[in-house]
């Protein structure tokens, strides 16, 4: 199946079962901020497509907004348990066992900006699910890990739903 394609069937799927639309989304931002799986996962693009979708949806904005930012908190704190818990063994997971050049663009961006790392790093790719897992491996205290992991999934579920549920009126109603 194509982006397209997922996207799609995905949009249906809420459209037709709107009871679906928050796990949806929130496995989605899971997907997209767990290491490992969200090497796998084209969720950004599915999100912001859904966030168009919320324009004419019965859904409101900020029940998927908090289901999209659970999600991605949750993702990222469970890939920070992974590396806190199994340090370096993680390399040997795939794919970090074939892409180690992750883990050390990962570990590169976590040493130069620290706490603000984990923050910053949401917004980036591979590095979305690269940075919590390797502010585990580093046992980054868990408190600052938290507080920038949770603002940074508040704003990047924002990021993703918003364009698409905010500006799809707007620009309708210019084109019209």
């Amino acid at each position: 199946m194509s982006i397209q394609e997922i996207t799609r069937w995905v949009s249906e799927l809420i459209n037709q079962h709107h009871y679906w639309a928050a796990p949806i989304v929130f496995l989605l931002a899971f997907g997209e901020s767990l290491a490992f799986l969200s090497l796998l996962l084209p969720a950004t693009v599915i999100l912001l497509a859904l966030g168009a979708l919320l324009a004419d949806s019965v859904v409101p904005f900020w029940w998927l907004w908090a289901a999209a930012s659970a999600g991605a908190w949750l993702g990222d704190s469970v890939s920070y348990w992974l590396g806190y818990h199994f340090k370096d063994n993680v390399t040997n997971w795939w794919p970090l066992s074939r892409k180690p050049w992750l883990l050390a663009r990962g570990h590169a961006f976590f040493e130069r900006w620290g706490t603000l790392s984990i923050f910053l790093g949401r917004f980036f790719g591979p590095l979305r699910a690269i940075v919590p897992l390797v502010g585990g491996i580093c046992a980054m205290p868990r408190l600052p890990f938290q507080l920038a992991n949770l603002a940074s999934a508040c704003l990047w579920a924002f990021a993703m739903l918003a364009p698409g549920a905010f500006a799809m009126p707007w620009l309708m109603a210019w084109l019209n």
